[in-house]
């Protein structure tokens, strides 16, 4: 799978669309665009099943499996995304 910037441009605008504060990528996508299976991200400041909205419209804007985590309330998984990812927005 290959991720364009272009296309992370994409998520972005529309994780903004969605009331997103924060925006990070984490897992293979975060280490390699070219070399990831699937693209795992984690969003502050949507809630609910707009969470769920906005993860379907994702998937459809990537063209790509992928995962959306909630980064509140924060657990020990959370932040290792936080320390570990690359935050986005």
């Amino acid at each position: 799978m290959t991720l364009e910037p272009t296309t992370l441009d994409q998520a972005i605008a529309l994780a903004r669309q969605f009331g997103a504060t924060r925006l990070i990528l984490f897992g293979s996508a975060g280490y390699s665009l070219r070399e990831a299976r699937d693209v795992d991200l984690a969003c502050e400041g949507v809630e609910g099943w707009k969470l769920y909205e906005l993860a379907a419209r994702l998937e459809e804007v990537i063209g790509a499996p992928m995962d959306l985590v909630p980064l509140t309330p924060p657990t020990r998984f959370t932040r290792y995304i936080e320390a570990h990812g690359r935050r986005l927005l």
